[in-house]
């Protein structure tokens, strides 16, 4: 099976290198130095106390390469927007894009039903050029739960979960979703497949839309960010606003997930999360798809955001000062 990997950073390199080992004929787009020790040296998972290594074709030119499979993005949601046109290559009449994002997916309204039917969301796909240049239909819904890390140009250390939980828009159990995660079973990741990935989707994100942002303005590990009491309350109110916007949406997740949430990422001591490890390396933030769609999602269906909207206030002038976020 024919698989590229958009974004061969930390977890598209975890995906490529597994996928390759197990087999299947795998190419990535890289950039900047990851691209050149891809192309030297191959790509290098620390995983389970050892070493993997696997060689593929690399290129920072999606047109090097004919249509896949699937073609699996790994990018910051900002950064897929930017790049849609440069999917176009993969593409063929059958091929599936796998979100492998965090935040809120540019398809979401995609097959959704009720008012919002096929609403483009600005905050995450500007002008909807993703929607008009890759399709909706092609689009297979990616919930990321492995920790890794690019410590180097060409080597992945892998920390913890080998989860990607997968599923269709529109709910369906189909041959292609079925497809994939025997492919990801058979390369050593869970990949269960869900009748609502969206619940998943939501799930995951109650705890970015306040973990990512407030570990960002106070430069606190994530364990920080949820038991110290005051960052805690904070957390609590950003979640049960995310919640009434689900709730608005469908997806009726239960109110004991949110200390669930809580206390599971206070147990994970010492971990500094995305958004600030992002900041302290210069890198762009993703702010957008985990708190911006929120506060949109919260306007379209009438819910008040006031402690996200606040929170969002502040990490957007905080990455425009380190020159990291462009509304």
């Amino acid at each position: 099976m024919k698989f590229c990997i958009f974004g061969a950073g930390a977890i598209g390199g975890y995906l490529a290198v597994e996928l390759a080992l197990a087999g299947h004929e795998v190419c990535a787009i890289a950039r900047g130095a990851q691209l050149a020790a891809i192309r030297e040296n191959g790509l290098r998972l620390l995983i389970d106390g050892q070493e993997k290594h696997a060689r593929f074709p690399v290129s920072d030119d999606p047109s090097d390469f004919g249509p896949q499979d699937f073609v699996l993005c790994a990018l910051k949601a900002h950064q897929a927007a930017e790049s849609a046109d440069s999917f176009i290559p993969l593409l063929g009449p059958d091929t599936a894009v796998v979100t492998a994002m965090n935040g809120v997916p540019w398809w979401y309204f995609y097959q959704h039903g009720g008012p919002f039917e096929g609403h483009v969301l600005q905050s995450v796909d500007p002008g909807g050029r993703q929607w008009n240049l890759i399709g909706p239909e092609r689009a297979i819904g990616c919930v990321v739960d492995p920790a890794c890390e690019v410590i180097e140009p060409g080597v992945i250390e892998h920390r913890e979960f080998k989860r990607f939980t997968i599923g269709e828009p529109d709910r369906s159990i189909s041959k292609r979703v079925e497809e994939l995660s025997a492919v990801f079973t058979d390369a050593g990741f869970e990949a269960p497949v869900r009748d609502d990935v969206r619940w998943n989707i939501w799930l995951k994100l109650w705890g970015n839309v306040c973990f990512n942002p407030i570990s960002a303005l106070t430069h606190a590990t994530l364990d920080r960010v949820t038991s110290e009491p005051s960052l805690r309350a904070l957390c609590k109110t950003m979640m049960y606003e995310a919640k009434a916007v689900s709730d608005a949406l469908g997806p009726n997740i239960p109110e004991k997930m949110i200390e669930r949430r809580l206390d599971a990422a206070s147990s994970v001591v010492g971990h500094k999360i995305s958004m600030l490890q992002d900041l302290e390396r210069g890198r762009s933030l993703e702010i957008d798809a985990l708190v911006t769609a929120v506060q949109e999602l919260g306007r379209l269906t009438d819910v008040a955001t006031p402690a996200i909207d606040i929170v969002l206030a502040m990490i957007q002038e905080r990455g425009r000062q380190a020159d990291l976020y462009k509304a």
